[in-house]
Order: structure tokens, then sequence, then C-alpha cells
């Protein structure tokens, strides 16, 4: 395959989800498929080659380098969300023994076939002693060791640990390589920070599709029966909730019938309940992708978001009454205080319902092991709805 074919290859693979970039590569010869693997991130790679049927994989592992084929094996291993599944093989790996001279005679000849940025110095239980800078190397006796021109002040990521927590510990070190070692301090593998923060966006990216039920693999190039089958299922369960908010409506139809007035301020009671709900639905979702959501800290979410409802429902509410009072008056309805102050009070519940409800749906679904993301906004939707149409339309029938 030509420079050019390998590079309209590449483009495609990366336009694709991982399933549809996996059946893709199964059709081809497995050494291309390695040479497109090594050119993707390496977690997107780990993703394709989890999708691949076992045999597949297994042809494409057996045609790779040995250390790009150990490494993912190793990955493997790992949780998907982690820094291990993100690690590159090692290259530039010395002994401490080794002297200045010999370490840059031995990088020139490694910097043909890797790009290599950092040295790494290990014991010969592999576990990591220091880190090179090449500065240091091109600048130290060449009859120097390494255990003299070595920096001994290490900083290592974990492999099992969590790309929201690595993307913190690294944000202000501004490094472009990590090592990665286990709780020996074994080296693993490395991970550029590039890679990192990339795989971390590509994963935050995708909450905002999965909120209106597009699933997080679906991309541009996905099918258009596997789209079908992604999106339809959620829009179904939002038709019937959506049944459950017109019951309602059609619940209180007598009292519409009788101040028919009411009617103009419904769309102006949901939409306000609704965006206070999808206000404390965007921090709580945020606290969780960003990982400042500590456990113990539910509560004081959910107390928080309840406080703001209530005070902004009483400060919107207060407007919307006078709006109400205003034009009912117009109307030279004889009760058009007491339909101000349904409104004032149906504002007020239905933010407060709205702002709790914005909370503990994301905390609620995560507890039971779906995706919060997932069917959040179409379950706050419906609650704030029918909480908010059901307590306007219950107090005027009741007040009014």
């Amino acid at each position: 395959m030509n420079l050019e074919a390998d590079a309209n290859l590449l483009e495609d693979v990366r336009e694709r989800a991982p399933h549809d970039a996996a059946d893709l590569l199964e059709t081809l010869p497995a050494l291309d498929g390695v040479r497109v693997l090594e050119a993707l991130n390496p977690m997107v790679a780990q993703q394709v080659l989890h999708e691949m049927t076992d045999e597949h994989r297994c042809a494409i592992i057996a045609a790779a380098p040995i250390e790009k084929a150990r490494q993912w094996m190793r990955n493997r291993e790992y949780p998907e969300d982690s820094v291990g599944w993100l690690m590159e093989p090692p290259v530039a790996v010395f002994r401490p023994s080794m002297t200045v001279k010999g370490t840059i005679e031995a990088l020139r000849k490694l910097t043909k076939r890797a790009f290599i940025t950092y040295g790494y110095v290990t014991d010969d239980a592999n576990r990591l002693l220091g880190v090179l800078v090449f500065r240091d190397l091109m600048l130290g006796k060449p009859e120097a060791l390494l255990s003299e021109v070595m920096y001994t002040s290490i900083f290592a990521l974990r492999p099992d640990m969590e790309l929201t927590e690595a993307m913190k510990q690294t944000v202000n070190r501004h490094l472009p390589v990590y090592p990665v070692c286990d709780a020996e301090g074994r080296l693993l593998g490395l991970v550029r920070g590039q890679n990192l923060f990339e795989a971390r966006a590509i994963e935050i990216s995708a909450q905002a599709g999965t909120m209106m039920g597009v699933n997080d693999e679906e991309r541009l190039s996905t099918p258009l029966w596997r789209s079908l089958r992604f999106r339809h299922p959620w829009l179904q369960v939002n038709l019937v909730t959506a049944f459950l908010a017109a019951g309602v409506v059609g619940y209180f139809e007598p009292t519409l019938d009788r101040l028919v007035l009411l009617a103009a301020f419904l769309p102006v009671l949901a939409g306000q309940s609704g965006n206070t709900g999808c206000q404390a639905l965007a921090v709580a979702l945020r606290g969780m992708t960003l990982g400042d959501l500590k456990a113990g800290d539910e509560r004081r979410l959910v107390m928080k978001e309840g406080t703001l409802g209530l005070l902004n429902g009483a400060l919107v509410g207060l407007t919307a009454g006078i709006g109400m009072f205003l034009y009912a008056s117009s109307q030279q309805n004889p009760k058009a205080l007491m339909l101000g102050i349904v409104v004032l009070l149906s504002m007020v519940a239905s933010c407060v319902v709205s702002g709790l409800c914005g909370a503990l749906i994301p905390l609620t679904l995560r507890k039971l092991g779906a995706d919060p993301a997932t069917a959040s906004s179409i379950f706050l939707t419906t609650a704030t709805d029918v909480v908010s149409m059901g307590v306007f339309l219950g107090l005027a029938t009741w007040l009014v």
C-alpha cells in the first residue's frame, strides 16, 4: 500500500466509530491494520482492537512489532477509561551502569524506528529509577554513568488510574510524556500528554449526544440503519413520557375550559422549570465528568440545587405572577389576584422539583449502573412537565 492510500485509509478509519473501523480493517491485510492502529490515538486503537473478532485481533497482534504487540495485550488488562488503555511501549530504556557515550550511541539507532522524548533508567527488575533528558546527556561527560546524570525525582501515572484523575494530576505539569508504573514501581509503558487530553476530550464530547439519546459511538459515517437503531428506542421512551404530560393536561380539561387564559401560561411555566432542571443537570454531569463530585457530596449537591430552585422560582414566579395578574385584569377576570398567586406558587414548586430532579436523576442512574448522560434529559423533561403543569392546574382548580 502506498503512502497516499495509507493516508486515505487512516482518515477513513478516524471518521468511523470503533466497531465500524474494526469491520473495515478486518477486510484488509493484517499489516495494513497494524500501520493504521499505530497511527491512531492509543485509546482509539485499543477500542478498535476490542471490537474485532478474536481471530482477526490475533492476526493483527501477530503482525505487529513485538514491543507494540506486547503493549496492546497488556493494555487490554485495564478498564477502558483508564490510563492503561493509552500506554505505548517504552523504547529508550537503559541500565544505571551504562555510560553517557554508550547511551547516546544506542539512542542514535533507536530514534530511527521510534519517536523518543525521554530516556528511562530501570534496574534488573524493571523498576523505574530515573529519567534521562537529552540535553543533560549531550552535555555530560562521555564516561559518566547514567546514575550520575538521571533525574531521580520521578512523576509517574498508575495504569488503573481513571483518565479524569490523570488529567487533573498532569494539567499543570506540561510534560510531553509520562511514565506509567505499577504499585511496585515497575515501568509498564508511556503515555503522551497530547493523547491523554485528546482521549479525555473524545469522552467528554460524547456527553452532548448521549443526553439526547445519540449513542457515543455514532459518527457522521455511521450507516443509516445503525443510527436508526441507536436513536429510535429513546424516541419511543420520550413519546411515552410525553403522553404522561398530555394526560395531566387532559385530566384538568374542565379547568382549562373554565379558565382559558391559563393555557397562555402553561408554556411559560414548563419552559422556566425545564431550564432550572437543565441547569442542575448540567452541573451534576459536569461534576461527574470532571471528577469534582466525590463520594459523600451527593447530599450537598441535591440540597444546593433544591435551594437554588426555591430562590429562582420565587424571583421568577413573582415576575410571572405579576404578568398573570395584569393579563387577567385586562380580561376583566374577577379573580385576577388569585390567578397571580397561583402562578407564583406553581413556579416556586416547579422550580424546586426541577432543581431536585436535575441533581437526583443522574445520581440515581449512576447508582443503578446506567450512563447518567444517556437518558437524564428525557426523564428530566417528563418530571418538569408533569409537575409544573400538574401543580399549576391543580392549584387553579382548587383555589380559583
